[in-house]
Parts: C-alpha cells; sequence; structure tokens
C-alpha cells in the first residue's frame, strides 16, 4: 500500500513538473528549471535564509535577461521603463496576487484588496482626507508634534544623551499618523525612551512576512488566539491588539459633534454598503495606516539624516538654503515654502531614492490584458512584479546609484529631465501610496526644522547601520537593527 502510494505521488509530482516546464501558460518565460516546477527556490532563500530571495532574482536576471520567471506562477522583471506596465494608472485593471495579500494578515485593508474595482471603491473614501490640499489644511498637527520633537532634542542636548534618530522619528511619524488619521495621538514622544509599540510589532511581524507567505492562514489562526497566548507566541502582536481596541473605542466614542472629521468619519458613513463599514474593516485599514504611516516616513528621515549629517560641505550648504524661508532657528516655514528650495528637494528626492521604501516584490495581475516585455507576452490572469530596489539602483538612470547624489537632481532638472519618474518608493499607478503626501511635508517641514534648530553629529553609526542586506517588506541589515544615532551637540540661536 506505502508502495503504491509513493508512486503516485512521486508520478504526480513528475507529471506536474513536466507540465509546469513545457505546457503551462509560463513555460516560454525564461529562468532557471527549478524555479518553474516548484516553490522551493523561493521557501528556501525566504524562508530559512531569510528574505534572501531577491539577491537570487538579481542573479536570475544576470544569467537569464530582463524577465525571469521565479516560481511556478510568476515572473519578474528587472527594467525601470517596464514599471509604469506592471503598475499602470487606474484606467487599466491591475489586480492584486491573491497568493500574495495573505502575508498581511489584515485580509479588509486596502493593501490586502485584490480586486481593481473594489480596491479603487475602498481608496474613493480616503482620497480626499490624504490629498495635499488636505494635507496642508492640517499643517497645525505636523507642526505641534515638530515641535515637541525639537524640545525632546534640546533636552538630549542639556543631558548630553545620544538620540536614536530612527526611534525619534518613529515616534513622531506615529503620533502625526494617528492623530491624524483619528484624532488621537499615540503619545510616543511623551515617552522618555521613544517607546513605540506599533513600530517594534511592525518589526517584529516583518521577521515571519515570509512564513505567512506560504502558511497564509497562520496570520489569521493568531488574530483569533486568546491575547495572553498571542503575547507569549509573538510578544509584540499585543500592541496591535492595543491599537485595534483604541481604534475601536475611538470610532465608538465619536459623537460627530464638535470633533474634527477622521477616517472614521470617511469609512463608516452610512451611504457605504454595510459590508464596506464592518468594525473589523475599520481595525484592518485603521492598523495598515498607522504601521505603513510610521515606520515607511521614520526610516525615510533616518536615511536622509545619515547622509546630511555625515557631510559637512552638503549640510552647509543646506542649511543656507533653509535659512531663506526660516531668518531665525523658530520660523515656522510652510510646506510649499519649502517646497520651492531647489537644493533641499535634490536632497529629499536623493534621500527618498536611498531608502527605497518596500522593496518587496509588489506583484500585479492584468487581468483582462497580455501584456507584452521584449516580445515575450505575459498572460492575462499571471502575476508579475518588479522591485523598488532594483529600479533605484539601475546605473542607467542613477549613474554610480549607491551613492548620495543631490546634485543628479538639480541636474536633471537644469537639463528638463524628468528623474522623479523613476522614483517608486511609494509605488505608482492606482495602487501609489495612499499617504505620500503627508510622507512628503513630514520630511520637509521635520528635516528643514532640525537643520536650523541643531548642530547634529552621527554617533557610533555607519553604513552597516542602514545598509541593505535582506527584505522583510523593507529591506534590513543582515545583523543589528536599522539604527541611526546622533548626538545634539549645539543649539543654534541665530
Amino acid at each position: 500500500m506505502w508502495a503504491l502510494t509513493i508512486s503516485v505521488v512521486c508520478l504526480w509530482v513528475l507529471l506536474r513538473s513536466l507540465y509546469r516546464l513545457f505546457l503551462h501558460p509560463l513555460s516560454h518565460v525564461p529562468g532557471p528549471k527549478l524555479a518553474a516546477i516548484s516553490h522551493a527556490l523561493e521557501f528556501y532563500h525566504d524562508v530559512v535564509r531569510g528574505g534572501m530571495y531577491i539577491w537570487e532574482i538579481e542573479k536570475m536576471h544576470q544569467k537569464y535577461g530582463p524577465i525571469v520567471r521565479i516560481n511556478p506562477r510568476e515572473m519578474h522583471i528587472k527594467d525601470p521603463y517596464f514599471y509604469d506596465e506592471i503598475y499602470a494608472s487606474s484606467s487599466r485593471k491591475r489586480d492584486k496576487d491573491p497568493h500574495f495579500v495573505g502575508i498581511f494578515g489584515f485580509p479588509t485593508s486596502m493593501v490586502a484588496t485584490i480586486s481593481h474595482e473594489q480596491h479603487r471603491f475602498r481608496r474613493s473614501l480616503l482620497n480626499n482626507f490624504f490629498s495635499k490640499k488636505s494635507v496642508m489644511e492640517m499643517s497645525s498637527i505636523l507642526h505641534d508634534n515638530q515641535t515637541k520633537l525639537r524640545q525632546r532634542f534640546e533636552q538630549a542636548y542639556t543631558d548630553n544623551s545620544i538620540v536614536r534618530l530612527d526611534d525619534a522619528y518613529a515616534a513622531l511619524t506615529g503620533d502625526i499618523i494617528s492623530q491624524y488619521s483619528w484624532g488621537v495621538s499615540s503619545g510616543f514622544l511623551d515617552d522618555k525612551n521613544y517607546k513605540n509599540d506599533i513600530r517594534n510589532a511592525v518589526n517584529e511581524i516583518s521577521t515571519f512576512i515570509h512564513i505567512n507567505r506560504f502558511f497564509p492562514t497562520l496570520g489569521l489562526m493568531m488574530r483569533g488566539m486568546p491575547r495572553w497566548l498571542l503575547g507569549y507566541i509573538r510578544p509584540g502582536a499585543t500592541a496591535v491588539l492595543d491599537m485595534q481596541d483604541m481604534i475601536t473605542q475611538s470610532s465608538t466614542r465619536r459623537s460627530g459633534k464638535g470633533t474634527r472629521w477622521t477616517i472614521f468619519d470617511a469609512l463608516s458613513d452610512t451611504s457605504i454598503p454595510p459590508h464596506e463599514r464592518t468594525p473589523r474593516r475599520l481595525e484592518d485599514e485603521g492598523l495598515i495606516l498607522v504601521g505603513a504611516g510610521t515606520e515607511t516616513t521614520a526610516r525615510l528621515l533616518a536615511v536622509a539624516s545619515y547622509h546630511i549629517f555625515k557631510s559637512t560641505p552638503l549640510l552647509t550648504k543646506l542649511r543656507n538654503e533653509i535659512r531663506t524661508v526660516m531668518p531665525t532657528p523658530t520660523t515656522q516655514a510652510s510646506w510649499s515654502e519649502l517646497e520651492r528650495l531647489p537644493y533641499l528637494n535634490a536632497v529629499i528626492h536623493e534621500a527618498v531614492r536611498l531608502s527605497f521604501g518596500p522593496i518587496w516584490r509588489s506583484t500585479r495581475v492584468a487581468p483582462t490584458e497580455t501584456l507584452i516585455y521584449n516580445g515575450i507576452p505575459i498572460p492575462p490572469g499571471w502575476p508579475v512584479s518588479m522591485s523598488t530596489y532594483f529600479v533605484h539602483m539601475d546605473p542607467r538612470i542613477f549613474p554610480d546609484p549607491a551613492s548620495f547624489q543631490p546634485e543628479r537632481w538639480l541636474k536633471a532638472a537644469q537639463n528638463a529631465e524628468h528623474l522623479n519618474q523613476f522614483i517608486v518608493t511609494f509605488c505608482k499607478g492606482s495602487r501609489i501610496c495612499l499617504g505620500m503626501n503627508l510622507a512628503y511635508a513630514e520630511l520637509f517641514l521635520t528635516l528643514a526644522g532640525l537643520i536650523r534648530r541643531f548642530d547634529i553629529e552621527l554617533y557610533e553609526t555607519g553604513p552597516d547601520d542602514i545598509r541593505i542586506d535582506c527584505e522583510r517588506i523593507v529591506g534590513v541589515p543582515r545583523k543589528g537593527d536599522f539604527a541611526v544615532r546622533a548626538k545634539i551637540v549645539n543649539i543654534i540661536t541665530d
């Protein structure tokens, strides 16, 4: 009996492998045979080795060309000029891959929404809330929290203490996004050590992200566990549940009178179909907004700070330009004023490029359209992806891509070159990051305020502390934490 069972299984594996190699709709796409017949390569490099498949994909491209089949059902393309085809505008349907969205564990959130139409509806509820106009109208939230951050830095100067800039920035962005989204600050900036439970939870969850992709029910099972058991298995996950409770309580306390419009109002309006305004939906969307709005922008600020404060000539030039709109260290410049400063713009664009954002391969599916790349057809319904890292590190677009060169943006502007079309930190197309405007406002206002007010020196921080060795949605160092440490050495008074 066992012999028969083993024989049947072996025959099934053989036939399936032959089908995937020769008869499968993707059999014409180049790539290693092992990747074509199974997910073994992907599992080994992402789950066993911990987020290393991205570098194996890079090796595949070196051997097989700009389009490769990286597993039995997915293609990867390494060509910045094809990005807009994969991540197309809303006029062309692009679904997400149902096999990929399970990693999130928040199935009713926008980021986990598979259907193009359903995503467009869900996004429409919040588009105006995160528009540039809305961000400017609620700039007081940003200014108030940045004032609090500067006060914390002044205290650090008095205490002669070391500041983990990435922690401080995560506290700032966490307080801003929570207050901006539902009117209640998380209070992270008030904590002595910038304790940010959400950031810690996001980082902890990211270590399981590849396991969740292969076993998507694990995340959903854990959400159904008793809190004490979940806290034992994943201590950081209890912070997510605490935030979930906060979201629920904040939404039920709202009276609708005398309170600022928040995402609760946008997502629970009675004109929305009942299945789209359930408590679970509100929790999922709120948690994703806070998680993404905290870590991504904090990382951008930390990368920018690392490059700015390690270069005295760059810092001097930048500070002199900022003085033109901030004549005193306490002048409150607007986002629109700071945006008009060419060198600050160039520095921020370069920081956004080298922070990369999510470097994972965010798959897209063209459900009704055959895409053609270099004469190779991509059949409808099959996932295709591209990585931000490969776009931003392409030497054809960005010569000497690993170096921090704001001047490349000034030169591009002089030559009427639109380099920003190749910045995909916030993705592009119909699923471009909802909070992009808020993130840019935080970048301009925070960096300008700190540069104008403080002399800051890096402390025991080098390239290895911010380098990308493996992928856990974002890029992380192989050993230790992503960290930027600094010391406040002077408070500028003139």
